[in-house]
């Protein structure tokens, strides 16, 4: 239950990025058109930048999870057995008490927005608590997510990221087709 809750939140959070990655392309075509057409968004830029925040933030777990996200491999990918283990669980710990960092310092800005009124000093004034939003969550759903990996490698098993090596050629021409290498 608590696999499909957590895999549920990731998915949501991955949505979440596309959903705002839409959203950004929607207002940026506005505001192209819209200066043909003499029509101005207020703000917009300000909408976009933090639309973008969001979605590169919210989209972290999702790919962390999938085996998508970037990461630093070429020692780990070589080292086989028990010490393979040992570093893959120590880079776990260490990016989970990173990430953790972060988004608690992130949470804790967020919620000090909030207490305080905090508005954006932009065009249109918006409680900066409601941008902060997608940046902290994201945050924080990546730590769940690191914190979910370290349990799954310190309890014996494969971390979900990774892949197993390709058996066949035509699966290393797969897997660069599906990742757009």
């Amino acid at each position: 239950m608590i696999r499909r809750i957590l895999d549920g939140l990731y998915l949501l959070a991955g949505c979440l990025a596309g959903l705002f990655l839409v959203f950004i392309f929607l207002l940026m075509m506005s505001l192209s058109v819209g200066r043909d057409l003499g029509i101005y968004i207020p703000a917009g830029d300000d909408f976009a930048a933090w639309s973008m925040a969001a979605m590169a933030f919210l989209g972290l777990a999702y790919t962390f999870k999938a085996g998508e996200l970037i990461r630093v491999g070429l020692v780990v990918d070589r080292i086989r057995g028990p010490a393979r283990r040992v570093i893959e669980i120590l880079c776990l710990a260490f990016g989970t008490a990173v990430i953790g960092y972060f988004a608690w310092y992130a949470l804790h800005m967020t919620y000090d927005s909030w207490r305080f009124n905090d508005m954006s000093q932009g065009v249109v004034a918006v409680p900066l608590w409601f941008p902060q939003l997608g940046y902290s969550l994201g945050l924080a759903i990546l730590a769940i997510a690191f914190l979910d990996e370290l349990v799954r490698v310190l309890s014996g098993r494969p971390p979900s990221y990774e892949r197993p090596p390709p058996a066949t050629p035509q699966e290393i021409v797969d897997r660069a087709a599906e990742s757009g290498i």
